[in-house]
Parts: C-alpha cells; structure tokens; sequence
C-alpha cells in the first residue's frame, strides 16, 4: 500500500452487501484502497442472522474492520443512508478504545445522527413495505420486480431498515474525528440542512460537498465520489 493510500472501509446501506463496493476495487483511484464490510444474512454470510440493532453491528464491525486493516493502518470510515449511522458508531467505538489510525468520517445521504426518522416502514404488511422502502431509498430495486427474489431478501432488508428506523445515537459527546458529509444534489429525502447537521457532531473539520444526481447519487458515479475522497484532506 502507497505511502499516502488510504483504506476506506465502506458500510452499506439498507438491503446492499460488500459486493456493492467490491466494484468500487476494480475503480483506478490510486490514493484510496476500498475495503468492503459485510453485514451477516446477504451474500457470502447469507446463512447468518442480520442485525436489527446497531449496537450489535457495531460490536462485531469494528473489531474486523481493525483487523482487515492490520496493525498501525490508516482509516477512514465511508457509510450511505444505513451506512452512514453504523459508520458514525463505529467510529465513536475506535476513538472510545483508542484507535490511532482513524483519519476520517465520510457520511452520506443521512441526516445527522441525533435526528431519528419519524416515517417508518417496519411492521408494515410485505406490499407497503416495500413500497415504503421504494420511497425512503429514492430508487426501486430491480429485485423488487421478482417474486421469488423479494421472498429471499425480504427478511435482510426488513432487519436492516428495522436497524435504522429503532437507531438512537449512543451519545452526544462529539467525536474528534474529521467529519465530511456527502450528498446528491438532487436528493429529495436528505436537505443539504439535514445533512450539514453532522457539523455538530466533530470538534474536528466538516466539510459539506455535493455531487450530481439525487438521493442514490453513488450507484451512478462512483469514481466521482472516490475521487472527492482521495481529494480530502484524509488522503493528503
């Protein structure tokens, strides 16, 4: 690893997995080297009960994220939506053991971490809940549109979105921790006002940066998103 890479560990958001990013691997931007976490019940852990609570994923994340890392690494911290609270706790976690080689916090498409979503989706019969999740995501996934595979993913997604609607912030003690909040210019779920309210949450630096597109803004252009990152001072 290049003297000024950094290792971006990436949370996904409600119903992903690591594959998500595991295309961001095959992406020439030489300054960031992605590393994809798996959340149990999708992928290769499929057979692993999901997490409805994050303080669970927490438990088990951080500790693997250091050790995929190895000793004395560099890390920042990247999460959307879902992804952006499990990142924020994970990072709270390191700096509440003393972790030394967390550079920076990337969150994305979330509002801050002390503002809990008030609509709710969990407990809703299988139709509105998908369509509930539908209009939350800003995007249909096109395995929505397959019987067989709705009735497969349909308990992962009911638990990560259970996980994220149940989610309170563990503390209000700020981190120290540069913060960077990212969203979609277009995003008609998260305001560019809800977003910088992670300014609140870092007595380090926050940065606010908007890239095209809305709310899903990442599945579209990852290597602009990449390159924002390897242009932070994280990377420098």
């Amino acid at each position: 690893m290049g003297a000024q890479q950094l290792l971006l560990a990436c949370l996904p958001f409600a119903g992903s997995g690591a594959g998500f990013f595991r295309e961001w691997e095959k992406l020439d931007v030489s300054e960031v080297a992605v590393l994809p976490v798996q959340l149990p019940g999708r992928e290769e852990r499929f057979l692993d009960d999901p997490f409805t609570e994050v303080g669970d994923a927490v438990a088990e994340l951080t500790p693997r994220i250091v050790s995929s890392a190895g000793e004395g690494a560099d890390i920042a911290l990247f999460g959307h939506s879902l992804g952006a609270v499990l990142a924020y706790e994970i990072a709270r976690e390191l700096e509440r053991t003393g972790h030394l080689g967390l550079r920076h916090l990337f969150v994305s498409g979330s509002p801050g971490p002390h503002n809990g979503r008030t609509e709710r989706a969990t407990g809703l019969a299988d139709e509105e809940f998908l369509a509930g999740v539908q209009r939350f995501a800003g995007y249909r996934h096109a395995a929505f549109d397959d019987p067989e595979l709705v009735e497969v993913l349909l308990p992962t997604l009911r638990a990560d979105v259970q996980m994220h609607e149940d989610y309170r912030a563990t503390s209000t003690e700020p981190l120290s921790v540069p913060i960077t909040a990212l969203r979609g210019e277009d995003d008609e779920l998260v305001s560019r006002e809800q977003a910088e309210q992670w300014a609140k949450v870092t007595r380090g630096p926050f940065a606010y940066r908007e890239l095209p597109n809305g709310h899903m803004y990442l599945v579209d252009e990852p290597e602009r998103l990449l390159r924002v990152i390897a242009g932070s001072p994280a990377c420098g």
